[in-house]
């Protein structure tokens, strides 16, 4: 893949963090970003770290592509190409952080996965969003820690999130403001942010009934109560390295791609497809849902995450896409990700206990009637030549899921693993002729 043209010198940005998780600044992105879109500003949003999930919410919102971008798993050059692409023809680039600002995982300085690391790569000053709910003047204290954690970066201004009172507004906001920092908006508790952040969720963009009414809705909340020309004022160009040719993040595995596309299969990384695409690589979307199988025309089908475990049912019964697979698999590679990789066992046991046939490709079986968080960033090595590349190839990228192998069957390892924190993880997933799957969801191939 081509890297981007660097992005016009207008382009300006911000990070959008929080000390921690569910202190509401996906629905205060979401909103700032309908908000500034609302005013004509061509908004571009960027994701820090693995989510398949806030990307798709943040294109209803502007109109517009967003990129993941990943300080562990993503070499420099790659990211500053995302980066750049991000930002091609956008007047603001709005990045949403994971989790805490600094979290991350044990790396060299700059590679850690954190929030932090593509905020002080790109030159971006820092909106934090802080969760105010029990305390007042304490806020002050967290801002001013997020503020002097980390000398890379610069804490440019707050908002402050689930405000009761006037009267707790006015003592958080002095507290703060006593450190220096601005206060550029105060968001009452009675707004209803919980309520949208459930509706909105772990849940898929294409699956929220009325979602432009609800992004419209934030934006109505930002408007009333965020000075928003304010939280453009702190908005600073993006520091972009000159553009340089890159390859693609994953090899295309194929020149004609069958995709599994639905609302069971649906989390495969926008950068993925781009660079596969710029490969020169066709891509040949299908829905197994409503019963289609893999083009004929295609010469490697792609099976992606999503949620099969809530189309079980539904899925067991499509013989058009079950046998189509099959017969696809006896001449061509068909690669299964995460939801895929368990399309492609025996059986799936769904939440309620109830088991569904699969396509029987591979010989493991998985459950989710007990449910256990598998999460974390991987590195994998391929054990033998198939749709990621040869032998060898190292590949960083992630798990999440809940489900369990229930039958491991007697198919050889796909690759082998190891975490973020140096530990040995062993085999993992299975190949069996023109067939291979596991839990993993490749980001990028690792840095030579």
């Amino acid at each position: 893949m081509s890297a981007a043209e660097s992005a016009p010198q207008s382009a300006r940005g911000l990070l959008i963090a929080a000390p921690r998780s569910g202190s509401g600044k996906t629905v205060v992105t979401l909103g700032l970003m309908r908000a500034l879109t609302q005013r004509g500003h061509a908004v571009s949003g960027a994701k820090c770290g693995p989510d398949y999930i806030d990307p798709a919410f943040h294109e209803a919102a502007t109109g517009r592509q967003s990129l993941n971008l990943d300080s562990w798993a993503m070499s420099p050059a790659l990211l500053q190409s995302l980066a750049a692409a991000t930002a091609q023809s956008a007047s603001h680039v709005l990045a949403e952080a994971h989790m805490g600002l600094f979290d991350g995982v044990p790396g060299e300085p700059g590679a850690t996965g954190s929030s932090a690391d593509i905020a002080a790569v790109l030159g971006l000053p820092v909106l934090l969003v802080l969760d105010v709910s029990g305390q007042s003047q304490t806020a002050g204290a967290v801002a001013l820690g997020c503020a002097t954690f980390d000398k890379r970066l610069t804490v440019a201004g707050v908002i402050l999130n689930k405000c009761g009172s006037d009267r707790h507004i006015r003592l958080s906001t002095q507290a703060i403001e006593q450190t220096g920092l601005p206060v550029v908006g105060a968001i009452p508790r009675t707004e209803g942010l919980n309520m949208m952040e459930r509706h909105l969720g772990l849940v898929q963009a294409r699956e929220v009934g009325s979602l432009d009414a609800r992004l419209d809705h934030l934006a109505g909340i930002i408007a009333r109560h965020v000075d928003v020309d304010r939280v453009l004022a702190l908005a600073q160009p993006l520091q972009l390295a000159p553009s340089q040719p890159v390859d693609a993040a994953l090899r295309p595995p194929g020149q004609r791609i069958a995709l599994a596309d639905d609302a069971a299969f649906s989390f495969i990384y926008p950068h993925v497809l781009n660079g596969w695409r710029a490969a020169g690589a066709e891509i040949h979307a299908f829905s197994p849902l409503r019963d289609e199988a893999p083009p004929d025309a295609a010469d490697v089908c792609w099976l992606p995450g999503g949620y099969p475990e809530l189309f079980a049912a539904e899925l067991a019964a499509r013989p058009g896409f079950l046998d189509g697979l099959r017969a696809f698999a006896q001449s061509r590679p068909v690669h299964g990700e995460c939801g895929g990789y368990m399309v492609l066992g025996e059986a799936l046991e769904t939440a309620d206990g109830e088991t569904h046939q699969m396509a029987g490709l591979l010989g493991h079986a998985t459950s989710f009637a007990k449910r256990k968080l598998h999460l974390g960033y991987r590195d994998i090595t391929l054990s033998a030549e198939g749709a990621l590349g040869a032998a060898g190839t190292h590949l960083r990228g992630h798990e999440f899921h809940y489900a369990s192998v229930t039958a491991p069957g007697r198919d050889a390892p796909f690759a082998t693993a190891i975490d973020a924190y140096g530990n040995d993880l062993g085999d993992v997933g299975g190949r069996r002729g023109n067939v291979s799957g596991s839990f993993f969801h490749a980001i990028a191939r690792a840095a030579s």
